[in-house]
Parts: C-alpha cells; structure tokens; sequence
C-alpha cells in the first residue's frame, strides 16, 4: 500500500510530468519540422491556433516559437521546483507504469465517446504522419493549456472575485476551462462545424481530461490524450 501510495505521489509532481512528456514533445517539433508548413497550418485548431494567434500579436509568427516557448517553461518549471528535488526521487520503472497507466485511460477515454460521431479526416500516406504528428502534439500543448494555464489562470481570477474555498475554484474553473476547451475547436478557418452535441461530447471529454489532471497530473493526462487520439487514427485508417 505505501509503495502504491508512493507512486501516485511521485507521479503527480511537475518534475514527473515533464520527464514523462518530453519524449512527446521531441516527436511532435521533429514531426513539425519535417512536415511542410501549408499542410500543418490548414489542419490546426483548437489550442495550437489560438495560441499562434496569441503569439502572432506580439511578432512572434512560424511553426517554431509555440515549441521554444514550451522549452523554456519546462526549464523555468525545473529551476521553480529545485527545492523539492531532494525530496523526490526518480524511480524508472515508475515512469514505465505511467504508460500502462495513461494507456488505461486512455482507452476509458476512447470507450466514453466511442459512440459519438467524430469529424475526422480519412487520412493516409504524409497525411497520417501529419495526423499522428498532430495527436502527439494535442495531449502536450492542449492539455499544457487548457488544463495547467487555463485552470490556474481562472481559479486565480475567481480567488480575486470570490471569497470561495480553494477547491471549490480549482472544480469550477475546471469546468469553464473544459467548455473553452471544447468552443475552441470550432474557431478558425479550418475547424469544425459548430454543433451542440458535438460541443458536449467535448466538454464532457474536457471534464474528464480535468478530473484526471487534478488526480494524476499534468503527465499523465497529456499522454491519455495523445494516445486517445492515436486509437482513433488508427481505427479510422484500419476500417
């Protein structure tokens, strides 16, 4: 019980969660480099778009500048979280279990909206590399935003506004975050067509996304995500 216990201390920490996404960040700037840059900006949405398009207003524009970011916000969270290095130590096999455990959730994930109709595209040849490189870029920079940012960004304004318990804003701003994360893949030039149930079957992902980042953390629940979305590429590319 206390190694259990252990271990889903240990995994929660930043310090965890960024050595457990880093190799997901690697393929997905490699995937962007090697991926020309018309068909990588006609297929993005969501978060990577209204991130760009945050950075787009301060000069920053190209498919480089979200990764650099995202680089130095891991440095700056390593150096921020450096007092508790020695209280935390780095167990391999613990980083081995959290893939067995964001596969597990994955497929809950995958099982819950299985039967709601999903807009993707049929892809195949550069177009599913495209496609996988995408979904490993989703569970990093959405749940990077949507869920660490956003939430912490919202629970801090409602802490401003309200004199609520802590928990109490960290849920509620759990829940905004999920139907901002959810109206935000219907806002660009290239996203989907606006529909209720559609945007439900979102939220509802989104709350689920949230829950599982309050419980397991941000590694966890990035990894969840991208590999959710690679179980559907690839049942739409084997069907």
């Amino acid at each position: 019980m206390n190694l259990i216990i252990k271990y889903l201390e240990y995994t929660r920490t930043p310090i965890y969660s960024l050595l457990f996404t880093l190799p997901f960040f690697l393929i997905y700037e490699v995937g962007i480099f090697l991926t020309s840059n018309e068909n990588l900006n006609i297929m993005r949405n969501g978060a990577d778009a209204l991130m760009r398009q945050i950075l787009s207003t301060f000069g920053l524009v190209g498919l480089y500048w979200m990764g650099a970011i995202f680089f130095i916000a891991i440095i700056l969270t390593f150096l921020v979280q450096r007092k508790y290095w020695y209280d935390i130590e780095i167990f391999g096999n613990y980083l081995i279990i959290m893939v067995f455990e964001s596969l597990f959730w994955s497929l809950l994930l995958y099982f819950f909206m299985s039967n709601v109709y999903l807009f993707l595209m049929n892809p195949n040849g550069e177009v599913l590399i495209q496609q996988i490189t995408l979904a490993i870029g989703a569970g990093i920079y959405e749940e990077f935003f949507f869920r660490v940012v956003l939430i912490l960004l919202i629970s801090s304004i409602l802490a401003l506004v309200f004199n609520w318990n802590k928990k109490i804003n960290n849920w509620l701003s759990m829940i905004i975050a999920a139907g901002i994360f959810s109206a935000f893949h219907f806002i660009g030039d290239y996203a989907d067509f606006f529909s209720f149930k559609i945007f439900m079957v979102r939220f509802l992902a989104g709350i689920i996304l949230g829950t599982l980042y309050f419980f397991r953390g941000f590694g966890i629940t990035a990894w969840s995500h991208s590999i959710y979305d690679l179980i559907i590429i690839t049942k739409i590319t084997t069907q």
